[in-house]
Protein backbone atom coordinates (compact mmCIF):
# COMPACT_ATOMS: atom_id res chain seq x y z
CA UNK A 1 0.00 0.00 0.00
CA UNK A 2 1.48 3.36 -1.02
CA UNK A 3 0.74 6.62 0.71
CA UNK A 4 -0.29 9.83 -0.97
CA UNK A 5 2.66 12.02 -1.98
CA UNK A 6 4.20 14.75 0.16
CA UNK A 7 4.88 18.09 -1.53
CA UNK A 8 8.49 19.13 -2.05
CA UNK A 9 10.00 22.16 -0.35
CA UNK A 10 9.76 24.00 -3.66
CA UNK A 11 6.01 23.34 -3.91
CA UNK A 12 5.49 24.42 -0.29
CA UNK A 13 7.31 27.72 -0.88
CA UNK A 14 5.38 28.28 -4.11
CA UNK A 15 2.00 27.76 -2.40
CA UNK A 16 3.05 29.98 0.50
CA UNK A 17 3.98 32.76 -1.95
CA UNK A 18 0.61 32.45 -3.66
CA UNK A 19 -1.15 32.85 -0.31
CA UNK A 20 0.99 35.87 0.58
CA UNK A 21 0.27 37.56 -2.76
CA UNK A 22 -3.44 36.86 -2.42
CA UNK A 23 -3.62 38.46 1.03
CA UNK A 24 -0.76 40.93 0.79
CA UNK A 25 -2.92 43.98 1.61
CA UNK A 26 -4.26 42.43 4.81
CA UNK A 27 -0.80 41.14 5.69
CA UNK A 28 0.81 44.56 5.21
CA UNK A 29 -1.92 46.23 7.29
CA UNK A 30 -1.43 43.68 10.08
CA UNK A 31 2.34 44.09 10.10
CA UNK A 32 2.04 47.88 10.01
CA UNK A 33 -0.24 47.83 13.07
CA UNK A 34 2.15 45.55 14.91
CA UNK A 35 5.09 47.73 13.90
CA UNK A 36 3.35 50.78 15.32
CA UNK A 37 2.60 48.81 18.49
CA UNK A 38 6.27 47.82 18.70
CA UNK A 39 7.30 51.47 18.32
CA UNK A 40 4.90 52.40 21.12
CA UNK A 41 6.52 49.73 23.31
CA UNK A 42 9.94 51.33 22.68
CA UNK A 43 8.91 54.61 24.31
CA UNK A 44 8.96 53.14 27.84
CA UNK A 45 12.72 52.38 28.16
CA UNK A 46 13.59 55.60 26.30
CA UNK A 47 11.44 57.71 28.67
CA UNK A 48 12.92 55.95 31.72
CA UNK A 49 16.44 56.49 30.40
CA UNK A 50 15.81 60.22 30.00
CA UNK A 51 14.32 60.34 33.51
CA UNK A 52 17.43 58.71 34.99
CA UNK A 53 19.74 61.10 33.11
CA UNK A 54 17.84 64.12 34.46
CA UNK A 55 17.85 62.62 37.96
CA UNK A 56 21.62 62.04 37.93
CA UNK A 57 22.14 65.58 36.63
CA UNK A 58 20.02 66.95 39.49
CA UNK A 59 17.45 68.59 37.20
CA UNK A 60 14.43 66.48 38.14
CA UNK A 61 11.31 68.26 39.40
CA UNK A 62 7.86 67.10 40.54
CA UNK A 63 6.39 68.45 37.31
CA UNK A 64 8.83 66.39 35.21
CA UNK A 65 8.03 63.25 37.21
CA UNK A 66 4.30 63.84 36.64
CA UNK A 67 4.88 64.41 32.91
CA UNK A 68 7.02 61.26 32.72
CA UNK A 69 4.33 59.17 34.39
CA UNK A 70 1.71 60.53 31.97
CA UNK A 71 4.01 59.79 29.04
CA UNK A 72 4.50 56.20 30.25
CA UNK A 73 0.74 55.76 30.71
CA UNK A 74 0.06 57.22 27.25
CA UNK A 75 2.67 54.97 25.65
CA UNK A 76 1.23 51.93 27.44
CA UNK A 77 -2.33 52.82 26.38
CA UNK A 78 -1.25 53.42 22.79
CA UNK A 79 0.59 50.05 22.77
CA UNK A 80 -2.48 48.29 24.15
CA UNK A 81 -4.85 49.79 21.57
CA UNK A 82 -2.53 49.14 18.63
CA UNK A 83 -1.91 45.57 19.81
CA UNK A 84 -5.65 44.95 20.12
CA UNK A 85 -6.38 46.08 16.56
CA UNK A 86 -3.30 44.31 15.22
CA UNK A 87 -4.27 41.01 16.88
CA UNK A 88 -7.83 41.36 15.64
CA UNK A 89 -6.53 41.88 12.13
CA UNK A 90 -4.13 38.93 12.42
CA UNK A 91 -6.83 36.57 13.73
CA UNK A 92 -9.21 37.55 10.92
CA UNK A 93 -6.43 37.03 8.39
CA UNK A 94 -5.51 33.69 9.95
CA UNK A 95 -9.10 32.44 9.89
CA UNK A 96 -9.51 33.57 6.27
CA UNK A 97 -6.33 31.84 5.11
CA UNK A 98 -7.13 28.68 7.05
CA UNK A 99 -10.64 28.58 5.58
CA UNK A 100 -9.15 28.82 2.08
CA UNK A 101 -6.62 26.07 2.83
CA UNK A 102 -9.31 23.80 4.26
CA UNK A 103 -11.67 24.38 1.33
CA UNK A 104 -8.85 23.86 -1.15
CA UNK A 105 -7.80 20.67 0.62
CA UNK A 106 -11.33 19.28 0.58
CA UNK A 107 -11.67 20.21 -3.10
CA UNK A 108 -8.41 18.35 -3.80
CA UNK A 109 -9.65 15.28 -1.92
CA UNK A 110 -12.87 15.20 -3.92
CA UNK A 111 -10.95 15.28 -7.21
CA UNK A 112 -8.54 12.49 -6.23
CA UNK A 113 -8.61 9.54 -8.63
CA UNK A 114 -10.29 6.57 -6.97
CA UNK A 115 -7.25 4.39 -7.65
CA UNK A 116 -4.99 6.79 -5.72
CA UNK A 117 -7.36 6.78 -2.73
CA UNK A 118 -7.62 2.99 -2.70
CA UNK A 119 -3.86 2.49 -2.90
CA UNK A 120 -3.18 5.04 -0.17
CA UNK A 121 -5.71 3.53 2.22
CA UNK A 122 -7.91 5.27 4.75
CA UNK A 123 -5.21 5.89 7.36
CA UNK A 124 -3.12 8.33 5.35
CA UNK A 125 -6.10 10.34 4.14
CA UNK A 126 -7.73 10.27 7.58
CA UNK A 127 -4.53 11.54 9.21
CA UNK A 128 -4.28 14.40 6.73
CA UNK A 129 -7.89 15.43 7.27
CA UNK A 130 -7.55 15.36 11.08
CA UNK A 131 -4.04 15.66 12.54
CA UNK A 132 -2.55 17.66 9.67
CA UNK A 133 -5.52 20.00 9.32
CA UNK A 134 -5.43 20.61 13.07
CA UNK A 135 -1.70 21.34 12.96
CA UNK A 136 -2.00 23.72 10.02
CA UNK A 137 -4.91 25.40 11.82
CA UNK A 138 -2.69 26.33 14.78
CA UNK A 139 0.09 27.38 12.45
CA UNK A 140 -1.98 29.66 10.23
CA UNK A 141 -4.14 31.13 13.00
CA UNK A 142 -1.42 31.75 15.56
CA UNK A 143 2.13 30.67 14.67
CA UNK A 144 2.58 32.60 11.41
CA UNK A 145 1.09 35.93 12.65
CA UNK A 146 2.90 35.72 16.00
CA UNK A 147 6.18 34.81 14.31
CA UNK A 148 5.99 37.66 11.81
CA UNK A 149 5.05 40.08 14.57
CA UNK A 150 7.93 38.88 16.74
CA UNK A 151 10.32 39.45 13.83
CA UNK A 152 9.07 43.01 13.40
CA UNK A 153 9.29 43.73 17.14
CA UNK A 154 12.75 42.21 17.41
CA UNK A 155 14.00 44.24 14.46
CA UNK A 156 12.61 47.53 15.80
CA UNK A 157 13.88 46.86 19.32
CA UNK A 158 17.33 46.06 17.99
CA UNK A 159 17.25 49.26 15.94
CA UNK A 160 16.29 51.25 19.05
CA UNK A 161 19.21 49.72 20.99
CA UNK A 162 21.67 50.76 18.33
CA UNK A 163 20.09 54.21 18.06
CA UNK A 164 20.38 54.85 21.83
CA UNK A 165 23.93 53.50 22.17
CA UNK A 166 25.69 51.30 19.65
CA UNK A 167 28.51 50.77 22.14
CA UNK A 168 26.24 49.26 24.80
CA UNK A 169 24.14 47.41 22.23
CA UNK A 170 27.15 45.33 21.13
CA UNK A 171 26.96 43.36 24.38
CA UNK A 172 23.39 42.27 23.60
CA UNK A 173 24.61 40.51 20.47
CA UNK A 174 26.62 37.98 22.50
CA UNK A 175 23.68 35.57 22.30
CA UNK A 176 23.49 35.64 18.48
CA UNK A 177 26.11 32.88 17.83
CA UNK A 178 24.45 30.57 20.37
CA UNK A 179 21.00 31.19 18.88
CA UNK A 180 22.18 30.85 15.28
CA UNK A 181 24.13 27.62 15.54
CA UNK A 182 21.72 25.89 17.94
CA UNK A 183 18.73 26.81 15.74
CA UNK A 184 20.52 25.69 12.59
CA UNK A 185 21.31 22.34 14.25
CA UNK A 186 17.72 22.00 15.42
CA UNK A 187 16.18 22.71 12.02
CA UNK A 188 18.50 20.23 10.33
CA UNK A 189 17.33 17.31 12.46
CA UNK A 190 13.86 18.35 13.63
CA UNK A 191 12.24 18.79 10.19
CA UNK A 192 12.58 15.12 9.11
CA UNK A 193 11.63 14.17 12.66
CA UNK A 194 8.30 15.99 12.41
CA UNK A 195 7.67 14.42 9.01
CA UNK A 196 8.30 10.97 10.51
CA UNK A 197 5.94 11.87 13.35
CA UNK A 198 3.13 12.76 10.93
CA UNK A 199 3.62 9.56 8.94
CA UNK A 200 3.47 7.50 12.14
CA UNK A 201 0.15 9.17 13.00
CA UNK A 202 -1.21 8.23 9.56
CA UNK A 203 -0.14 4.60 9.95
CA UNK A 204 -1.64 4.36 13.42
CA UNK A 205 -4.92 5.98 12.30
CA UNK A 206 -5.16 3.54 9.40
CA UNK A 207 -4.62 0.51 11.63
CA UNK A 208 -7.20 1.71 14.17
CA UNK A 209 -9.78 2.48 11.44
CA UNK A 210 -9.17 -0.86 9.76
CA UNK A 211 -9.47 -2.71 13.08
CA UNK A 212 -12.75 -1.01 13.96
CA UNK A 213 -14.28 -1.49 10.50
CA UNK A 214 -13.23 -5.13 10.32
CA UNK A 215 -13.85 -6.02 13.96
CA UNK A 216 -16.30 -8.80 13.13
CA UNK A 217 -13.93 -10.39 10.64
CA UNK A 218 -11.05 -10.09 13.10
CA UNK A 219 -13.15 -11.78 15.77
CA UNK A 220 -14.37 -14.52 13.43
CA UNK A 221 -10.86 -15.36 12.21
CA UNK A 222 -9.33 -14.95 15.70
CA UNK A 223 -6.94 -12.26 14.51
CA UNK A 224 -7.17 -10.14 17.66
CA UNK A 225 -3.66 -11.05 18.79
CA UNK A 226 -2.23 -10.22 15.39
CA UNK A 227 -4.01 -6.84 15.31
CA UNK A 228 -2.85 -6.09 18.86
CA UNK A 229 0.73 -6.74 17.84
CA UNK A 230 0.29 -4.52 14.81
CA UNK A 231 -1.21 -1.72 16.91
CA UNK A 232 1.59 -2.07 19.46
CA UNK A 233 4.11 -1.71 16.67
CA UNK A 234 2.38 1.41 15.31
CA UNK A 235 2.15 2.95 18.79
CA UNK A 236 5.82 2.12 19.42
CA UNK A 237 6.85 3.84 16.19
CA UNK A 238 4.70 6.87 17.04
CA UNK A 239 6.22 6.96 20.54
CA UNK A 240 9.78 6.88 19.23
CA UNK A 241 8.96 9.52 16.59
CA UNK A 242 7.57 11.86 19.26
CA UNK A 243 10.43 11.06 21.62
CA UNK A 244 12.91 12.05 18.94
CA UNK A 245 11.37 15.50 18.40
CA UNK A 246 10.98 15.93 22.18
CA UNK A 247 14.69 15.26 22.69
CA UNK A 248 15.46 17.81 19.98
CA UNK A 249 13.47 20.42 21.91
CA UNK A 250 14.99 19.39 25.25
CA UNK A 251 18.47 20.02 23.85
CA UNK A 252 17.56 23.20 22.02
CA UNK A 253 15.41 25.14 24.50
CA UNK A 254 17.98 25.26 27.37
CA UNK A 255 20.58 26.70 24.99
CA UNK A 256 18.10 29.37 23.89
CA UNK A 257 17.14 30.30 27.46
CA UNK A 258 20.79 30.44 28.50
CA UNK A 259 21.57 32.70 25.56
CA UNK A 260 18.78 35.09 26.62
CA UNK A 261 20.04 35.28 30.20
CA UNK A 262 23.61 35.71 29.00
CA UNK A 263 22.59 38.66 26.80
CA UNK A 264 20.90 40.49 29.70
CA UNK A 265 23.78 39.85 32.12
CA UNK A 266 26.42 40.86 29.59
CA UNK A 267 24.58 44.05 28.61
CA UNK A 268 24.04 45.02 32.24
CA UNK A 269 27.68 44.45 33.13
CA UNK A 270 29.10 46.06 30.01
CA UNK A 271 26.72 49.02 30.19
CA UNK A 272 27.51 49.53 33.89
CA UNK A 273 31.24 49.50 33.22
CA UNK A 274 30.86 52.02 30.38
CA UNK A 275 28.69 54.27 32.57
CA UNK A 276 31.19 54.14 35.47
CA UNK A 277 33.95 55.21 33.11
CA UNK A 278 31.75 57.92 31.58
CA UNK A 279 31.73 56.44 28.09
CA UNK A 280 27.92 56.46 28.08
CA UNK A 281 25.28 57.94 30.34
CA UNK A 282 23.58 55.87 33.03
CA UNK A 283 20.28 56.54 31.25
CA UNK A 284 21.60 55.11 27.97
CA UNK A 285 22.98 52.01 29.72
CA UNK A 286 19.65 51.54 31.50
CA UNK A 287 17.59 52.02 28.34
CA UNK A 288 19.67 49.56 26.32
CA UNK A 289 19.53 46.97 29.12
CA UNK A 290 15.75 47.36 29.28
CA UNK A 291 15.62 46.98 25.51
CA UNK A 292 17.60 43.72 25.78
CA UNK A 293 15.15 42.48 28.40
CA UNK A 294 12.31 43.58 26.12
CA UNK A 295 14.02 41.95 23.14
CA UNK A 296 13.95 38.59 24.87
CA UNK A 297 10.16 38.43 24.54
CA UNK A 298 9.97 38.60 20.70
CA UNK A 299 13.09 36.41 20.40
CA UNK A 300 11.53 33.87 22.71
CA UNK A 301 8.36 33.88 20.60
CA UNK A 302 10.42 33.55 17.41
CA UNK A 303 12.12 30.48 18.85
CA UNK A 304 8.97 28.99 20.39
CA UNK A 305 6.80 29.48 17.31
CA UNK A 306 9.59 28.22 15.07
CA UNK A 307 8.98 24.81 16.59
CA UNK A 308 5.28 25.10 15.77
CA UNK A 309 6.16 26.30 12.27
CA UNK A 310 8.18 23.11 11.71
CA UNK A 311 5.15 20.98 12.54
CA UNK A 312 2.96 23.25 10.43
CA UNK A 313 5.35 23.06 7.48
CA UNK A 314 5.36 19.25 7.66
CA UNK A 315 1.54 19.21 7.73
CA UNK A 316 1.36 21.87 4.99
CA UNK A 317 3.54 19.69 2.75
CA UNK A 318 1.20 16.75 3.34
CA UNK A 319 -1.90 18.84 2.58
CA UNK A 320 -0.37 20.23 -0.60
CA UNK A 321 0.74 16.72 -1.53
CA UNK A 322 -2.90 15.79 -2.04
CA UNK A 323 -3.29 18.52 -4.67
CA UNK A 324 -0.20 17.18 -6.46
CA UNK A 325 -2.12 14.00 -7.34
CA UNK A 326 -3.77 14.72 -10.63
CA UNK A 327 -6.35 12.79 -12.57
CA UNK A 328 -4.62 12.05 -15.86
CA UNK A 329 -7.91 12.07 -17.69
CA UNK A 330 -8.20 14.81 -20.32
CA UNK A 331 -10.82 17.53 -20.00
CA UNK A 332 -12.25 16.74 -23.44
CA UNK A 333 -12.50 13.67 -25.64
CA UNK A 334 -14.14 12.46 -28.82
CA UNK A 335 -17.78 11.41 -28.57
CA UNK A 336 -18.25 7.61 -28.83
CA UNK A 337 -19.77 6.51 -32.13
CA UNK A 338 -21.83 3.82 -30.37
CA UNK A 339 -22.31 2.17 -26.98
CA UNK A 340 -20.43 -0.98 -28.00
CA UNK A 341 -17.75 -1.84 -25.42
CA UNK A 342 -14.65 -3.52 -26.78
CA UNK A 343 -12.05 -5.17 -24.55
CA UNK A 344 -9.00 -6.02 -26.62
CA UNK A 345 -6.06 -8.14 -25.35
CA UNK A 346 -6.23 -6.53 -21.89
CA UNK A 347 -3.63 -7.22 -19.23
CA UNK A 348 -3.67 -5.67 -15.77
CA UNK A 349 -1.54 -5.91 -12.62
CA UNK A 350 -2.02 -4.43 -9.15
CA UNK A 351 1.66 -5.10 -8.53
CA UNK A 352 4.30 -4.86 -11.22
CA UNK A 353 5.12 -8.26 -12.68
CA UNK A 354 2.00 -9.96 -11.26
CA UNK A 355 -0.77 -9.77 -13.87
CA UNK A 356 -4.28 -10.72 -12.75
CA UNK A 357 -5.74 -10.44 -16.27
CA UNK A 358 -3.98 -12.20 -19.12
CA UNK A 359 -4.98 -11.01 -22.58
CA UNK A 360 -8.76 -10.72 -22.15
CA UNK A 361 -10.70 -9.98 -25.35
CA UNK A 362 -14.44 -9.35 -25.21
CA UNK A 363 -17.08 -7.39 -27.13
CA UNK A 364 -20.24 -6.28 -25.33
CA UNK A 365 -23.07 -5.21 -27.59
CA UNK A 366 -25.42 -2.28 -26.78
CA UNK A 367 -28.45 -3.40 -24.79
CA UNK A 368 -26.90 -6.79 -24.02
CA UNK A 369 -27.10 -8.40 -20.61
CA UNK A 370 -23.81 -10.11 -19.89
CA UNK A 371 -23.20 -12.16 -16.75
CA UNK A 372 -19.64 -12.73 -15.57
CA UNK A 373 -19.19 -15.76 -13.34
CA UNK A 374 -16.28 -17.74 -12.00
CA UNK A 375 -14.46 -18.65 -8.80
CA UNK A 376 -13.37 -16.03 -6.29
CA UNK A 377 -10.11 -14.34 -7.23
CA UNK A 378 -10.49 -15.19 -10.91
CA UNK A 379 -10.42 -11.52 -12.01
CA UNK A 380 -14.14 -10.77 -12.47
CA UNK A 381 -14.19 -7.61 -10.33
CA UNK A 382 -10.92 -6.40 -11.86
CA UNK A 383 -12.34 -6.78 -15.35
CA UNK A 384 -15.51 -4.99 -14.19
CA UNK A 385 -13.44 -2.05 -12.90
CA UNK A 386 -11.66 -1.80 -16.26
CA UNK A 387 -14.97 -1.86 -18.14
CA UNK A 388 -16.27 0.87 -15.77
CA UNK A 389 -13.19 2.98 -16.56
CA UNK A 390 -11.94 3.12 -12.95
CA UNK A 391 -8.61 1.52 -13.82
CA UNK A 392 -6.67 1.61 -17.07
CA UNK A 393 -5.21 -1.61 -18.48
CA UNK A 394 -1.47 -2.22 -18.31
CA UNK A 395 -1.63 -3.16 -21.97
CA UNK A 396 -4.40 -3.58 -24.49
CA UNK A 397 -7.48 -1.34 -24.65
CA UNK A 398 -10.99 -0.91 -23.27
CA UNK A 399 -13.12 1.28 -25.53
CA UNK A 400 -16.72 2.42 -25.86
CA UNK A 401 -17.70 3.32 -29.40
CA UNK A 402 -14.02 3.45 -30.41
CA UNK A 403 -13.02 5.87 -27.62
CA UNK A 404 -10.71 4.56 -24.85
CA UNK A 405 -12.46 4.77 -21.47
CA UNK A 406 -9.23 5.96 -19.83
CA UNK A 407 -9.16 9.01 -22.13
CA UNK A 408 -12.70 10.16 -21.33
CA UNK A 409 -13.33 12.91 -18.75
CA UNK A 410 -14.97 11.49 -15.64
CA UNK A 411 -18.28 13.35 -16.10
CA UNK A 412 -18.50 12.08 -19.69
CA UNK A 413 -17.50 8.56 -18.71
CA UNK A 414 -20.25 8.30 -16.11
CA UNK A 415 -22.84 9.22 -18.74
CA UNK A 416 -21.87 6.02 -20.52
CA UNK A 417 -20.70 3.57 -17.85
CA UNK A 418 -21.28 3.32 -14.08
CA UNK A 419 -20.22 0.77 -11.48
CA UNK A 420 -22.16 -0.34 -8.39
CA UNK A 421 -20.60 -2.77 -5.92
CA UNK A 422 -21.79 -4.31 -2.66
CA UNK A 423 -19.83 -1.56 -0.90
CA UNK A 424 -21.99 1.49 -0.25
CA UNK A 425 -22.09 4.65 1.81
CA UNK A 426 -24.94 6.58 3.38
CA UNK A 427 -24.24 10.29 3.62
CA UNK A 428 -25.49 12.54 6.40
CA UNK A 429 -28.76 14.00 5.10
CA UNK A 430 -32.27 12.96 4.22
CA UNK A 431 -33.26 10.07 1.98
CA UNK A 432 -33.96 12.58 -0.79
CA UNK A 433 -30.57 14.25 -0.26
CA UNK A 434 -28.79 10.92 -0.53
CA UNK A 435 -30.44 10.19 -3.87
CA UNK A 436 -30.15 13.73 -5.25
CA UNK A 437 -26.35 13.38 -5.06
CA UNK A 438 -26.60 11.33 -8.24
CA UNK A 439 -28.77 13.94 -9.98
CA UNK A 440 -29.10 17.34 -8.22
CA UNK A 441 -31.87 18.39 -10.61
CA UNK A 442 -34.03 15.37 -9.76
CA UNK A 443 -37.60 16.16 -8.73
CA UNK A 444 -39.44 14.43 -5.91
CA UNK A 445 -41.29 12.37 -8.50
CA UNK A 446 -37.94 11.25 -10.03
CA UNK A 447 -36.69 10.22 -6.58
CA UNK A 448 -39.87 8.26 -5.84
CA UNK A 449 -39.66 6.52 -9.22
CA UNK A 450 -36.03 5.55 -8.56
CA UNK A 451 -36.93 4.15 -5.13
CA UNK A 452 -39.85 2.24 -6.62
CA UNK A 453 -37.55 0.77 -9.28
CA UNK A 454 -35.42 -0.86 -6.58
CA UNK A 455 -38.34 -1.92 -4.34
CA UNK A 456 -37.39 0.68 -1.71
CA UNK A 457 -40.28 3.14 -1.90
CA UNK A 458 -42.50 1.29 0.56
CA UNK A 459 -40.01 1.13 3.43
CA UNK A 460 -38.64 4.61 2.64
CA UNK A 461 -42.11 6.15 3.03
CA UNK A 462 -42.57 4.18 6.26
CA UNK A 463 -39.54 5.85 7.89
CA UNK A 464 -40.29 8.26 10.81
CA UNK A 465 -40.30 11.32 8.52
CA UNK A 466 -40.66 9.61 5.17
CA UNK A 467 -38.19 10.74 2.52
CA UNK A 468 -37.19 13.66 4.78
CA UNK A 469 -35.80 11.26 7.42
CA UNK A 470 -32.20 12.10 8.31
CA UNK A 471 -29.76 9.27 7.58
CA UNK A 472 -26.06 8.75 8.11
CA UNK A 473 -23.91 8.40 11.21
CA UNK A 474 -25.99 10.94 13.13
CA UNK A 475 -29.42 9.93 11.82
CA UNK A 476 -31.63 6.93 11.27
CA UNK A 477 -29.66 3.69 10.85
CA UNK A 478 -30.54 1.70 7.73
CA UNK A 479 -29.91 -2.00 7.37
CA UNK A 480 -27.12 -3.05 4.94
CA UNK A 481 -29.77 -4.27 2.49
CA UNK A 482 -31.64 -0.94 2.59
CA UNK A 483 -28.41 0.99 2.13
CA UNK A 484 -27.63 -1.13 -0.91
CA UNK A 485 -31.05 -0.41 -2.37
CA UNK A 486 -30.38 3.32 -2.03
CA UNK A 487 -27.09 2.84 -3.89
CA UNK A 488 -29.00 1.13 -6.71
CA UNK A 489 -31.60 3.92 -6.70
CA UNK A 490 -28.79 6.44 -7.21
CA UNK A 491 -27.72 4.39 -10.20
CA UNK A 492 -31.23 4.55 -11.65
CA UNK A 493 -31.15 8.36 -11.30
CA UNK A 494 -27.69 8.59 -12.88
CA UNK A 495 -29.16 6.77 -15.89
CA UNK A 496 -25.96 5.67 -17.71
CA UNK A 497 -26.20 3.51 -20.80
CA UNK A 498 -23.98 0.74 -19.43
CA UNK A 499 -24.12 -0.57 -15.87
CA UNK A 500 -21.56 -2.78 -14.21
CA UNK A 501 -23.15 -4.51 -11.20
CA UNK A 502 -20.48 -6.17 -9.04
CA UNK A 503 -22.46 -8.30 -6.59
CA UNK A 504 -24.81 -5.31 -6.28
CA UNK A 505 -27.54 -7.40 -4.63
CA UNK A 506 -25.26 -9.54 -2.46
CA UNK A 507 -26.56 -8.12 0.83
CA UNK A 508 -30.18 -8.99 0.02
CA UNK A 509 -31.65 -12.40 0.72
CA UNK A 510 -31.95 -14.55 -2.43
CA UNK A 511 -35.72 -14.09 -2.81
CA UNK A 512 -35.54 -10.29 -2.36
CA UNK A 513 -32.54 -10.12 -4.70
CA UNK A 514 -34.43 -12.06 -7.37
CA UNK A 515 -37.45 -9.77 -7.05
CA UNK A 516 -35.22 -6.66 -7.18
CA UNK A 517 -33.40 -7.85 -10.27
CA UNK A 518 -36.71 -8.41 -12.06
CA UNK A 519 -37.87 -4.91 -11.07
CA UNK A 520 -34.60 -3.40 -12.29
CA UNK A 521 -34.88 -5.37 -15.50
CA UNK A 522 -37.97 -3.40 -16.50
CA UNK A 523 -36.31 -0.08 -15.67
CA UNK A 524 -33.06 -0.92 -17.47
CA UNK A 525 -34.64 -2.05 -20.70
CA UNK A 526 -32.44 -1.05 -23.65
CA UNK A 527 -29.37 -0.53 -21.49
CA UNK A 528 -26.25 -2.66 -21.35
CA UNK A 529 -25.94 -4.54 -18.06
CA UNK A 530 -22.80 -6.39 -17.00
CA UNK A 531 -23.56 -8.40 -13.88
CA UNK A 532 -20.77 -9.96 -11.84
CA UNK A 533 -22.50 -12.55 -9.70
CA UNK A 534 -22.19 -15.73 -7.67
CA UNK A 535 -25.95 -16.36 -7.80
CA UNK A 536 -26.29 -18.13 -11.10
CA UNK A 537 -29.96 -17.29 -11.67
CA UNK A 538 -28.51 -13.96 -12.88
CA UNK A 539 -26.49 -15.86 -15.48
CA UNK A 540 -29.54 -17.93 -16.44
CA UNK A 541 -31.48 -14.76 -17.30
CA UNK A 542 -28.57 -13.07 -19.16
CA UNK A 543 -28.16 -12.88 -22.93
CA UNK A 544 -24.65 -14.26 -22.63
CA UNK A 545 -22.43 -15.63 -19.91
CA UNK A 546 -18.66 -15.05 -19.65
CA UNK A 547 -16.78 -17.50 -17.43
CA UNK A 548 -13.68 -15.84 -15.99
CA UNK A 549 -11.03 -18.12 -14.57
CA UNK A 550 -7.39 -17.35 -13.71
CA UNK A 551 -7.52 -13.99 -15.48
CA UNK A 552 -8.94 -15.13 -18.83
CA UNK A 553 -12.39 -15.60 -20.34
CA UNK A 554 -12.44 -19.36 -20.59
CA UNK A 555 -16.01 -19.74 -21.86
CA UNK A 556 -18.47 -17.38 -23.55
CA UNK A 557 -22.00 -18.06 -24.74
CA UNK A 558 -25.64 -18.30 -23.73
CA UNK A 559 -26.70 -20.29 -20.69
CA UNK A 560 -27.99 -23.16 -22.86
CA UNK A 561 -24.86 -23.18 -25.03
CA UNK A 562 -22.55 -23.41 -22.04
CA UNK A 563 -24.67 -26.11 -20.39
CA UNK A 564 -24.43 -28.10 -23.62
CA UNK A 565 -20.67 -27.51 -23.71
CA UNK A 566 -20.46 -29.30 -20.34
CA UNK A 567 -17.43 -27.31 -19.25
CA UNK A 568 -16.66 -25.01 -16.31
CA UNK A 569 -19.99 -23.19 -16.40
CA UNK A 570 -21.97 -26.43 -16.51
CA UNK A 571 -20.07 -27.62 -13.42
CA UNK A 572 -20.74 -24.33 -11.63
CA UNK A 573 -24.43 -24.53 -12.56
CA UNK A 574 -24.82 -28.09 -11.28
CA UNK A 575 -23.03 -27.22 -8.04
CA UNK A 576 -25.15 -24.11 -7.49
CA UNK A 577 -28.39 -25.97 -8.31
CA UNK A 578 -27.56 -28.76 -5.88
CA UNK A 579 -26.71 -26.24 -3.13
CA UNK A 580 -29.88 -24.24 -3.85
CA UNK A 581 -31.99 -27.43 -3.78
CA UNK A 582 -30.45 -28.54 -0.46
CA UNK A 583 -31.23 -25.18 1.13
CA UNK A 584 -34.80 -25.34 -0.13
Amino acid sequence: MSSLPIASRKDVVLHARVLVRRHRHSLVTMLLLYALAAVAALFGPWILGNLINRATAGHLSNHEVTVTVLELLSASLLYTLLTFFARRKSYILGETVFAELREGFLASILTLPLVAVERAGTGDLLSRTTNDVEAISRTVRFAVPEWLVALVQAGLTLGAMILVSPLVAIAGLVSVPFLYFSTRWYLRYATPGYMRERISYATLSGTVAETVEGSRTIDALQLASRQNDRLDGNIRESFYAEMYTLLMRMNWFPIVETAFSLAVATTLGWGGWLALHHHVSIGAATAVTLYVVQLNDPLDRIIAWLDELQMGAASFARLIGVSVVRDNRPTESAEPLSETITVQDVRYAYREGHDVLHGVTLTIRPGERLAMVGPSGAGKSTLGRLIAGIDAPRSGSVEVGGVPLSSMPLHTLRQHVALVTQEHHIFIGSVSDNLALAKPSASEADIRDALAAVDALEWAEALPEGLATELGSTGYALSPAQAQQLALARLVLTNPHTLVLDEATALLDPRAARHLERSLSAVLTGRTVIAIAHRLHTAHDADRVAVVNEGVVSELGTHDELIALNGEYAALWRSWRNEHTDRS
